[in-house]
């Protein structure tokens, strides 16, 4: 009951992605390539209404020789990386519904991949396995698991009730198009950003989203400088001087996309954090949208 997508490397290596994984020669990355001819964040997987899409970041992407920002997944597709370098899409599944949970203080977000389950301060989804983590979701073919704190592992169906520290939360089915960036109740509306620097509220009608972290200090630096600003200034700001200009390029990539994907898991547009193909980063805010800076 989730949306992905079987690939074959060169090498004959499968793997499975979905919604917000990443392609390239991070270690991190969900499609790891260990080959000069793919760059760190190469290219991001994301659902876009009943489609999955494998969109550029860092490098290109061709289809039959023609260079394309984003593509299809289909069966049987060929994907060019670079030089002689391609993907097999050998499987596309795109179920009709998807399993979302909610409950007292969280909206219903759409199950992707490992995610954790953080109660505090407020009731949110992270993507990601985190051992502290109230409790983990995660997914195969058509099953999904929760795991609570106390090492019990439970089936989710819709329907299911997922009892986490004395809080009820409530599995159900919605469509597979709600499962893209416009997942959630309170999309597309105006936003008001709470800005506390370390942490960042993000109140989109009903729902509200608790960023953290890196994340969140992304957020608030971009709103500090009030418009465009290259990304090694933001990386300076984040974590100094530390490491060579690779290892920062690197780690800021991976920061954004995670951002990015945070917010689209969490049903708030991923545009909110824009970049361009010139390493320039800026805070895009659209009419109604207000910042509450508390820094």
């Amino acid at each position: 009951m989730r949306a992905f997508a079987t690939l074959r490397d060169p090498e004959g290596r499968s793997f499975t992605v979905e919604h917000g994984d990443l392609v390239g020669r991070l270690r991190r990355a969900e499609v790891f390539l260990d080959d000069p001819r793919v760059s760190e964040a190469h290219a991001l997987v994301s659902q876009r209404g009943e489609k999955l899409l494998l969109m550029a970041l860092r490098g290109r992407l061709t289809v039959g020789g023609h260079p394309a920002a984003e593509v299809e997944l289909k069966d049987n597709l060929v994907v060019g990386l670079g030089s002689e370098l391609s993907l097999i899409i050998e499987r596309v599944v795109l179920p009709e519904t998807i399993l979302a949970l909610e409950g007292p203080g969280l909206v219903r977000q759409v199950l992707q991949g490992v995610t954790a389950l953080v109660l505090e301060p407020t009731p949110r989804l992270v993507p990601g396995f985190s051992p502290d983590a109230d409790a983990l979701l995660w997914g195969e073919d058509n099953v999904w698991r929760a795991r609570l704190a106390d090492g019990v592992v439970r089936t989710l169906a819709a329907g299911s009730e997922l009892e986490v520290r004395g809080r009820r939360f409530f599995a159900s089915t919605v469509p597979l198009r709600l499962g893209s960036s416009q997942a959630t109740e309170g999309q597309g509306g105006p936003l008001t950003l709470v800005l506390r620097y370390d942490t960042v509220e993000l109140h989109a009608g009903r729902a509200v989203v608790v960023v953290s972290g890196v994340g969140a200090r992304l957020i608030s630096e971009l709103s500090a400088f009030g418009g465009p600003v290259a990304w090694e200034t933001l990386a300076l700001e984040l974590w100094g001087e530390g490491g060579d200009r690779d290892q920062r390029r690197s780690r800021f990539d991976m920061a954004v996309v995670r951002l990015r994907q945070r917010l689209r898991n969490s049903g708030i547009r991923d545009d909110l954090v824009f970049t361009t193909g010139t390493g320039q980063v800026q805070l895009v805010l659209r009419e109604g949208d207000v910042v509450e800076d508390r820094t």
